[in-house]
């Protein structure tokens, strides 16, 4: 693929600006459906939007050779996502305010470094354990409101339960460091794998209807905008850019642009915990991000000397 940075930027900037929405959208089809309905047409829409694309691409015929390959692996990953993260993490955003779940849940990539320590053999590094001190800190402080000398949860449940998604999120990702296969076919492996169980759990609830076409539109849009073509569109930016540090640092956006569109659309009125606590989040996520570059940065000073 030929490299363009301002191309990848532009891909970069419309897959941020499309996860930004989410969280919005969540809410909205929570109100007229279920988490586990929401889970089904959502995913339905996504392998239909990730099928057409890998069809387009000429790549379909692919499909059953790369799941011979580690039909294990696949097992895993389709339990884990979309199955079993995204019904806890629909049930968490049913519990509480999205101004809530949403900065919850960008705790996941501290909690992936720490989980590739005993799974991965990685080494645990002090800016990991500075950034999950400061991102928990961030989590204490949007669970309790900002009042940390009571410290009363809200909704201790649903906290839990968004806690618990990043933790799926995690064991998802890191199942995934065995799988060497396109990741547009592995991601519609995973929902082809985990849709069966989606029907099961929909059909034991008494589930298995139609909701109104409000709540198809929000799944539609959920399952193109967060499980599907966005990932495509965040895997060409990655894969196009001369320069992938300008685009991570586009996800730092998100949050941030996230809690304006809850904000606007969902009207609630966004606490000043909120955004404290997200920002310890962010600012653990940023020192998780630059700590092996100012280690690098040192190194040649340190050898000199």
């Amino acid at each position: 693929m030929v490299k363009n940075q301002a191309r990848a930027m532009s891909y970069g900037i419309g897959a941020v600006l499309l996860w930004s929405t989410v969280a919005t959208a969540f809410k909205l089809s929570l109100a007229e459906m279920t988490p586990a309905q929401l889970l089904l047409f959502a995913s339905i829409a996504s392998t239909l939007v990730l099928a057409l694309i890998l069809g387009v691409q000429g790549k379909l015929s692919r499909l059953k050779g790369q799941f011979m390959t580690h039909p294990l692996i696949y097992l895993q990953s389709g339990l884990l996502n979309p199955f079993l993260y995204y019904l806890v993490l629909f049930a968490a955003y049913d519990m509480l305010p999205a101004q809530q779940a949403q900065p919850l849940n960008y705790t996941w990539a501290i909690l992936l470094s720490l989980l590739a320590v005993p799974m991965l053999g990685q080494k645990l590094r002090g800016w990991d354990v500075g950034a999950a001190l400061l991102a928990y800190f961030g989590v204490v402080v949007i669970a309790t409101g900002g009042d940390l000398l009571a410290l009363e949860f809200e909704r201790p449940v649903g906290v839990a339960l968004a806690l618990l998604s990043t933790l799926l999120w995690s064991l998802y990702w890191i199942v995934n460091t065995r799988d060497k296969g396109d990741p547009v076919i592995s991601l519609l492996l995973s929902f082809l794998i985990g849709l069966p169980f989606i029907v099961a759990v929909c059909a034991w609830r008494g589930e298995l209807s139609l909701p109104s076409w409000q709540g198809l539109a929000g799944a539609t849009y959920v399952g193109l905008f967060e499980m599907g073509f966005t990932f495509v569109l965040w895997l060409k930016a990655m894969r196009t850019a001369e320069q992938t540090a300008p685009l991570t640092n586009l996800v730092f956006l998100g949050p941030f642009l996230s809690l304006f569109f809850i904000s606007t659309f969902l009207g609630e009125q966004i606490a000043p915990a909120t955004f404290f606590g997200l920002a310890l989040i962010v600012c653990g996520l940023l020192v998780q991000q630059l700590g092996p570059k100012l280690r690098a940065r040192l190194a040649p000073s340190r050898s000199a000397s």
